[in-house]
């Protein structure tokens, strides 16, 4: 398990030496901005990047939406490509849902945006997440989204989150202090400690893709995924899509053989025979 923190400009001017010396910085996460525009790019977020790079802090990206419409949703995916552009992250980059506005549109509407916002991102190349609270993860979205991208999830006070699905950051508190902060800011534990590996073989978030895996059919990928080699869920489609498969062709056939093995198997029969002084009366089939 690793250690990690959120940050924006309200965290103000960090001293990112100090901050991974603290003990609770093995990574971060940067606000790159918000909305719809390039001018909302996070005053901080060029200067973070590069404080994390400096000092060899690990860094995904995230950006906050007020989207209300597919549509708006992205146009701030687009924003968000352009204000990353030419950066290399060893974590994921997130949509951040959070407004009450758009909860208030429903789960489907939620469920179509963040699937908009999200596809644009993995097109790209980046490895996609979204950050929610639980109880609007749990009750605002489907598993089209909740089981294909990341899930960072903020959960206060609890002592695991309440959140049932599967998720691989838990953001836990709000009011952490860090040395060289002199804000409280948001504290985080990441479960998945080979994000930097697998996003780096991959190719993914700016690095160029590791091309040394040799070619291998549907039916030996899908041997291996059975064997939990490729991870599951968002991990599953990420590497598999990396290393130039074909993700929808290899679960297709995961899905058909669970399907197949899972069908009840017909017992077999046997043809029995009851004789009353020599003379048969009665015939017919047993099970075993």
């Amino acid at each position: 398990m690793k250690k990690g923190i959120d940050v924006s400009k309200h965290d103000g001017v960090i001293d990112w030496q100090k901050a991974k010396n603290s003990g609770f910085v093995d990574f971060a996460v940067l606000r790159a901005g918000y909305g719809r525009l390039i001018e909302q790019k996070d005053k901080k977020f060029e200067t973070n990047y590069q404080g994390c790079k400096e000092n060899g802090i690990p860094c995904g990206a995230y950006w906050y939406s007020y989207a209300k419409s597919v549509s708006e949703m992205q146009t701030e995916a687009r924003v968000f490509l352009e204000a990353i552009k030419g950066k290399q992250f060893e974590y994921p980059v997130y949509l951040d849902f959070e407004e009450k506005s758009q909860f208030a549109l429903g789960k489907a509407k939620c469920t179509e945006m963040a699937k908009a916002f999200l596809e644009i991102l993995e097109n790209a190349g980046y490895y996609a997440g979204m950050y929610c609270s639980t109880y609007y993860l749990t009750n605002f979205f489907d598993s089209s989204v909740k089981d294909n991208y990341t899930m960072w999830v903020a959960h206060y006070g609890v002592s695991t989150p309440s959140y049932a699905g599967a998720y691989d950051i838990w953001q836990y508190s709000s009011t952490g202090t860090v040395s060289g902060i002199s804000h409280k800011c948001d504290l985080n534990y990441c479960y998945k400690d080979d994000f930097p590996e697998v996003i780096k073989n991959a190719g993914l978030n700016g690095f160029t893709k590791n091309s040394d895996s040799p070619e291998k059919s549907v039916d030996e990928l899908t041997k291996e995924v059975l064997e939990n080699k490729w991870g599951t869920g968002a991990d599953r489609k990420a590497r598999l899509t990396a290393a130039g498969y074909s993700y929808e062709a290899v679960q297709n056939a995961v899905n058909a053989l669970l399907k197949t093995s899972a069908q009840p198997v017909e017992k077999p029969k046997h043809r029995f025979e009851f004789f009353i002084d020599g003379e048969r009366k009665y015939s017919g089939l047993l099970d075993d």
